[in-house]
């Protein structure tokens, strides 16, 4: 029983972009500090902002759709630039301030889905 649990736990790791780069950064010695470190750049903090007032905004599925489409768009960026930090250049600080904005974006996309919930 304990490694049919241990293997849902490496199974739900590595399903989840967010979890998998948390993990891969920890593995190379990089405390996240997700509870600490909150400093984000500026430019990216805004586009943030603007997504959340969208989102605010948004009473139909098609606006919704756009915002979903936006965030999976975002989200593919970030992870390609995790991928290179991580594997290529192994500059594991910089990769640990891009899974930060990931998970912003996770949020947002969970957010997307609540609100879509909310105009059913």
């Amino acid at each position: 029983m304990q490694w049919t649990t241990r293997v849902n736990e490496a199974y739900r790791t590595l399903k989840s972009p967010v979890q998998r780069a948390k993990y891969l950064l920890e593995m190379n010695g990089v405390d996240l500090q997700f509870e600490t470190n909150t400093q984000m750049p500026a430019d990216f903090l805004l586009k943030q902002l603007e997504l959340r007032e969208a989102l605010e905004q948004a009473k139909r599925p098609e606006a919704l759709d756009r915002l979903q489409a936006q965030v999976k768009r975002e989200k593919g960026l970030l992870d390609g630039s995790i991928a290179r930090l991580v594997d290529e250049k192994k500059d594991y600080a910089a990769a640990a301030g891009e899974v930060r904005k990931l998970m912003f974006l996770e949020k947002m996309g969970q957010e997307i889905d609540q609100a879509y919930e909310e105009i059913r």
